[in-house]
């Protein structure tokens, strides 16, 4: 067994790499990706994105991470992890320079990168890293805090996770489904307090914070020392455009360089554009349907069988080609993406109005029911509208009711939402963090569990032989496809489109990752 010393532990402790299968190879890797070139240009010229959404400032702050994606579009310019995804890893060393497991499980440790510094200056210390878990407050706060049960800082450079039991999946949770890893600096955000750091925030990311105009744009500033390299561009421009034909419009014009999220007939014409490329992303993002009510007796949703009909009314390669050109991936699986670690195949889902119609019969509703409102992100109301007419065709009558993204996380996640839901769960981890957030009981998108489920869950999360933990997850997807908790739609292609002033735009650079990232890897073309 090699020693600590050589993987970079703290000297004294008995620990190995993180050895179960592959973390530990990830942790040496991290002795080389900070090593500078011999000579660097100073960054220069300034990149626009079309941003689908309206940014809100809870998503510059890791402490608020709420179990999405999105938020990740803007952590990764202005913060950094101790550990997170990057091309070719899934757990790569980055404020940590290298991180260790012990023997048992029950302890993690980690060296911080010398000359990692925070955009005021400030090193980022051991402190800081404390300091950022002990805060943390967004998805799976309760479970990481009933979970370590101590955080040490024997010195400056190392952090010591000590655990009540051993959980396989700590680093998955730590550093990539939620924002605990990311970390802030402790003496400006008690000068500053949490409302004063969301309006001006301070990380250790490749970019500094420069100005945040709500609903209008958000600017950031190249930060030279960032320790992995500096950055290419000086400049970046997030402009706020929630309509799709007007960030086309913006991209054709040469107003934004890159314009997330173009679908149907839109993303045909950005394909068929001279001097503009189209990028397709088949990302993490998983679409579904979900039924809140079905743990209630009164509702049709109750009746699995309405849920199948349901299922089986929905269109998914019809409105993938006629929507997202074909490039969405139907799985079958409503919640967990093809790569993640423990993914479940199921069975094609069967498209089969006619089936559809039979179930709800058989169920009583042989003429349909009114089912109230079908709720959805604003940005994604086109897939709604086509699901809402689907349900229509078999005599499921549904409402669409879009919110903004970041009013709809809210109120799905704090339980507002009623009939129907259709979901898209998108941040990183693996199937044991997915069905954490959506299956089992208090998770933050789980309106219901099922005791069966929840066991399974328990039971797999401190096992730590690889193959009995995957049967036992494996098992958990299976039973929510038989039972349609979620009907699945499909695995999302983001498609995006790309000026001609851009070299590198950082699309597909991280496994499907939805946005551009690295940041510090996007160039203009030339440079």
């Amino acid at each position: 067994m090699e020693s600590a010393r050589r993987h970079g532990g703290i000297p004294g402790r008995d620990t190995t790499r993180i050895g179960r299968r592959d973390v530990l190879a990830l942790g040496a890797l991290g002795l080389t990706l900070g090593v500078p070139a011999l000579a660097r240009a100073a960054p220069t010229g300034q990149l626009t994105w079309g941003i689908h959404v309206s940014l809100a400032p809870t998503w510059f702050e890791p402490a608020e991470a709420s179990g999405i994606i999105t938020p990740f579009m803007v952590f990764y310019a202005l913060h950094d992890g101790m550990v997170k995804p990057m091309p070719g890893k899934v757990l790569a060393p980055s404020l940590a320079e290298s991180f260790a497991a012990s023997e048992d499980g029950r302890s993690y440790e980690f060296v911080l990168r010398d000359g990692a510094k925070f955009h005021n200056g400030e090193p980022v210390t051991a402190d800081d890293v404390k300091f950022s878990f002990e805060r943390y407050r967004g998805t799976a706060h309760e479970l990481l805090k009933q979970r370590v049960a101590a955080v040490e800082t024997p010195d400056p450079q190392h952090v010591r996770f000590q655990l009540k039991e051993a959980w396989p999946d700590f680093l998955t949770f730590y550093s990539t489904m939620t924002g605990a890893g990311w970390i802030v600096p402790r003496k400006y955000v008690e000068k500053v307090g949490d409302e004063g750091f969301k309006k001006a925030p301070v990380g250790a990311g490749p970019y500094k914070f420069v100005s945040f105009d709500p609903g209008v744009e958000l600017v950031f500033e190249a930060f030279e020392q960032y320790w992995r390299k500096p950055p290419s561009v000086k400049r970046l421009v997030f402009k706020v455009i929630p309509d799709e034909a007007t960030r086309l419009a913006a991209l054709k014009r040469g107003e934004v360089d890159i314009a997330y999220s173009i679908r149907g007939e839109l993303a045909e014409d950005l394909r068929q554009t001279p001097g503009l490329t189209l990028k397709p992303a088949v990302v993490q993002g998983v679409f579904c349907v979900y039924f809140p009510d079905q743990w209630d007796p009164k509702s049709p949703w109750h009746d699995e069988r309405v849920r199948k009909a349901a299922s089986m009314a929905i269109d998914r390669q019809g409105t993938n080609d006629a929507l997202t050109l074909g490039y969405s991936l139907v799985t079958g699986n409503a919640i967990v993406p093809d790569h993640y670690e423990f993914f479940w195949q199921p069975p094609a889902p069967v498209y089969d109005p006619d089936k559809a119609r039979q179930l709800l019969a058989e169920a009583g509703y042989k003429n349909g029911f009114d089912a109230g409102d079908y709720h959805c992100d604003s940005s994604y109301a086109n897939i709604g509208e086509a699901i809402v007419d689907n349900f229509a065709a078999i005599g499921i009558r549904t409402r669409l009711r879009p919110l903004e993204r970041a009013a709809y996380i809210k109120e799905y996640s704090e339980k507002k939402l009623k009939n129907v839901i259709q979901a898209g769960p998108g941040a990183f981890g693996n199937a044991a963090t997915r069905i954490e957030s959506n299956l089992v009981k208090d998770g933050v998108f789980s309106y219901g569990s099922y005791p069966d489920i929840d066991d399974l869950y328990r039971q797999q999360a401190v096992e730590l032989d690889h193959q009995k933990r995957e049967a036992i997850l494996h098992k958990i997807q299976q039973i929510m496809t038989e039972r349609v908790i979620y009907a699945p739609i499909w695995q999302l292609a983001f498609i995006n489109g790309v000026g001609s002033r851009v070299g590198q735009s950082g699309f597909g650079q991280i496994a499907r990752f939805p946005y551009t990232a690295p940041y510090e890897d996007i160039t203009l073309k030339g440079t």
